[in-house]
């Protein structure tokens, strides 16, 4: 006899689990309306050959992705620091649950260069279905995404332009199936320095037509990679980029070893440590004795930015998804949560802004490749992941609190986007590095002007216009103190834009006009003061849910 039918006070059917199912289980493309409408209009007639690869994905990532996660979760990664002889043999010891979601994802890698070719040939944008691939991931794991994801596409690209040439071919090697296929870390933090470049103490000393590094990085991302990109200082003073490989050339052990693992608040399935490098063989990437090559690795870190940005709306994503299944579900005062005017009217403020950071990260990855696209992109969507984890654990109410539920892992794995590729503070300083040393703003306006449709978003952008130009004749400590507002109607501004062109592609009946006028009055719009309360519309709620979440 089932144990559950035996409990004295487990009569009533609110208690039946099979209720109560949330995303896990659910093949994640199916259930996301506002994928398959990205899909439609990036792939074009290519969606014929990618929608089988997208389907299988999105079981994989819903199912056993998902469930792996929480495995991973409870059993995370552990260091094994010495051998039986006591030697420091510093191997990071993944969880089974790791490596058959890391299977998985493999069997299913959109990233590939293989794939990328087919879906070329079928006529499907190759980067549309990579955004696609780490949308679903993230969903399931923003951990895996950094295990997988850190720093593979800096490593070959300037390991391609400054590397030796068996160390190319070595690289190459390491990720012969795409950036995600072999494992990188970036090592820039240390305890004295932080994002301060100027206080790094990581050294590098010529070595024949290698370099000898020595330092200690205390913060890197997935301490289990191949190979990492590491900042130090040149005899001169200046800062590079380096690589360092986990094996020298002859096949030996590197001077690479791990200190200790960080006990981290979330984020479990990538192991980040504390790394130390002890005359490690290294690898300039820059020109020959300079500085060179920091400037193209901060244009390939914005890059990355782009990337973690994905990750706040995938834990955005799965939260709304986690929230809506809940309120189904749940039973309160005599009818579903989700039939609460109160209840709906917290849905609805969620769906349009997951739909608003979408639409950003996706402009990113397949649209135009905006100077200031990803620190704006970056500023908004990772703290959506955030706001929007913590709303469904309100949702969830004391259930959202507890572990058993899936949405406290979301909360504690959402708080570290804000921090990766950096906080707000230092994506607003490069807002700023942008406008005035390369004048970004002006193309950036530019597509917003483009985007467009409305008159009242076409003066929010001249309105924009306006505020940079006051912004720009600033004494400049209050010019700084003020770049986080003027970077939040950035955003503002672009994510409107965004959804009301999305409105003109005409492939959801009208819905997408909605959620552009909803994010609109919500944004950009004066209230007055009643604040909206004497707004006499309601939401079409049933509309908007309709077209996010499928059952």
């Amino acid at each position: 006899m089932d144990r559950y039918l035996i409990e004295p006070f487990d009569r009533s059917d609110r208690y039946a689990t099979e209720r109560y199912q949330g995303a896990a289980g659910r093949n994640w493309w199916h259930c996301d309306p506002t994928l398959r409408l990205l899909m439609r209009r990036h792939l074009g007639e290519g969606l014929a050959w990618a929608e089988p690869h997208l389907d299988r994905l999105g079981e994989v990532t819903g199912g056993l992705v998902a469930a792996c996660a929480e495995e991973t979760d409870r059993n995370p990664p552990r260091l094994e620091k010495y051998d039986k002889w006591g030697r420091d043999v510093s191997q990071v010891i993944m969880p089974p649950s790791f490596h058959t979601a890391r299977r998985a994802l493999m069997d299913n890698n959109f990233t590939s260069p293989s794939f990328a070719e087919q879906a070329r040939a079928h006529g499907a944008n190759p980067a549309v279905l990579g955004a696609a691939w780490t949308y679903l991931l993230d969903q399931a794991d923003v951990g895996m995404g950094c295990a997988l994801g850190t720093g593979g596409d800096m490593v070959v690209s300037l390991a391609e332009k400054h590397a030796p040439a068996d160390v190319r071919e070595r690289v190459r090697e390491i990720f012969a199936d795409g950036f995600y296929s072999g494992e990188a870390a970036q090592l820039f933090t240390e305890r004295t320095g932080g994002s301060d470049l100027a206080a790094l103490e990581a050294s590098a000393e010529p070595a024949g037509d290698a370099w000898s590094l020595s330092g200690f990085k205390w913060f890197a991302s997935n301490a289990n990679g191949s190979a990492f990109v590491v900042l130090a200082r040149l005899p001169e003073g200046a800062v590079a980029p380096f690589l360092v490989l986990w094996e020298r050339r002859d096949g030996n052990r590197n001077g690479v070893r791990i200190r200790r693992l960080k006990d981290k608040l979330g984020t479990r399935s990538v192991a980040s440590a504390e790394v130390e490098f002890t005359e490690a063989e290294a690898f300039l990437l820059a020109g020959q004795g300079s500085g060179s090559g920091l400037g193209t690795m901060m244009k390939l870190t914005n890059a990355s930015r782009l990337g973690v940005a994905m990750m706040g709306v995938g834990v955005a994503r799965r939260a709304l998804v986690e929230a809506v299944c809940y309120a189904r579900a749940r039973e309160a005062f005599g009818r579903p949560l989700i039939e609460a005017p109160l209840m709906r009217r917290k849905l609805a403020e969620l769906i349009v802004e997951v739909e608003a950071a979408q639409a950003m990260v996706f402009d990113g990855y397949a649209g135009h490749r905006l100077r200031l696209g990803p620190a704006l992109t970056k500023l908004r969507a990772s703290r959506l992941g955030v706001t929007a984890a913590s709303d469904a654990i309100e949702v969830h109410g004391g259930n959202g609190y507890i572990e058993q539920w899936p949405v406290a892992r979301l909360l504690r794995d959402a708080q570290v986007n804000p921090i990766w590729e950096g906080g707000d503070n230092i994506l607003c300083l490069d807002v700023r590095r942008a406008m005035l040393r390369e004048q970004a703003h002006v193309p950036f306006l530019d597509h917003l002007r483009a985007l467009a449709t409305s008159d009242l978003v076409r003066t929010r952008v001249d309105d924009l216009t306006k505020a940079i130009a006051a912004w720009s004749a600033l004494d400049h400590p209050v010019a700084e103190e003020r770049l986080y507002p003027l970077a939040q109607f950035m955003a503002d501004v672009y994510a409107a834009a965004l959804l009301e062109d999305q409105a003109t592609w005409g492939l959801d009946d009208g819905r997408k006009a909605l959620v552009a006028r909803l994010y609109v009055e919500a944004h950009l719009v004066d209230q007055g003061p009643l604040r909206g309360i004497d707004r006499t519309a309601e939401t079409p709620f049933d509309e908007l849910l309709e077209g996010a979440v499928a059952f």
